[in-house]
């Protein structure tokens, strides 16, 4: 069960209190406190969390969930910090596994935000009671693992808004997609660089041949492009959705996990991205789900 964090000692700035190197692979950008940078879990080396290149969200999407999260430095310092994900039931979430971990040193702080294309505004507030990541996930190992999911059970049913369906099956390859995800806008490997939208981002996407990206299960996982040029999923969209329409209604596809070229390119809008593909994991989601009704 978790519990809302105590309150974060006041970020000091990058300059003067730098994450250690371990921690710098697991953050992403939320955006300014004062003159610090605050941060946010984005996962193991390769993985991407935020989207550059994108626009404000041009629909409604009660679906979106923001995980607010904390980061622990080893001096103690806590920093906050952001992760996506997705209502797929009044009373659950999916998210990526790496934004579900108690004992790591970026942790959800126990609330999520649901339904709003504002970042810390708006829509409807719900505690995390239980976390379930799935249990082939690996967190302990140096590189990012495969099975990036996890499901949130809030404390009470979301009413204001609509769950989104998981879809039967992954969307085709070359099928227009969409991922969604506040975080930085700007591409680089310096975290002071990074610059963080309020609105709720959208870019429109395709599922690309599995070949396309490195270090990929083309099973369970999306290799998925960008339609416009140097764009794609960064710093601070981890567990975020990728839908597609289907019959007029969005589906959910995926959820946002790791760099598809990272290996060769750090950037993040310089390649694919690498998606957990939600349909492949439906029935242990219905499982779960069922078994904690």
């Amino acid at each position: 069960m978790s519990t809302p964090a105590t309150p974060a000692t006041p970020a000091r700035s990058p300059r003067a209190s730098r994450p250690s190197r371990t921690a710098r692979r697991v953050l992403g950008g939320l955006g300014a406190v004062g003159a610090a940078t605050a941060l946010c879990a984005t996962g193991l080396t390769g993985s991407a969390q935020a989207i550059v290149g994108g626009k404000d969200a041009t629909k409604a999407y009660p679906f979106m969930v923001s995980v607010p999260m904390t980061l622990e430095q080893e001096d103690g310092t806590k920093l906050k910090g952001v992760c996506g994900g997705t209502l797929i039931d009044p009373r659950w979430v999916v998210t990526a596994a790496h934004c579900a971990q108690d004992d790591f040193v970026a942790r959800p702080t126990g609330k999520v935000r649901v339904g709003s294309d504002r970042l810390s505004s708006g829509g409807t507030v719900r505690t995390i009671v239980e976390k379930v990541v799935h249990p082939a996930y690996d967190i302990s190992g140096d590189k990012r693992s495969h099975d990036d999911i996890a499901l949130l059970r809030l404390d009470r049913p979301v009413t204001r808004y609509a769950p989104i369906p998981v879809a039967d099956r992954a969307p085709k390859v070359g099928a227009h997609t969409r991922i969604l995800g506040f975080g930085t806008t700007v591409d680089s490997t310096d975290l002071e660089k990074w610059k963080f939208s309020e609105r709720l981002q959208e870019l429109d996407t395709r599922r690309a041949a599995a070949g396309k990206c490195l270090d990929i299960k083309g099973r369970t996982e999306l290799c998925t492009q960008s339609l416009v040029r140097d764009a794609m999923a960064c710093n601070g969209d981890s567990g975020g959705p990728q839908v597609q329409r289907v019959g007029g209604r969005w589906q959910l596809v995926g959820a946002t996990s790791g760099d598809g070229d990272a290996a060769v390119d750090r950037r993040c809008a310089g390649g694919p991205g690498i998606y957990a593909s939600v349909p492949a994991y439906k029935k242990w989601i219905e499982k779960t789900i069922a078994s904690r009704r």
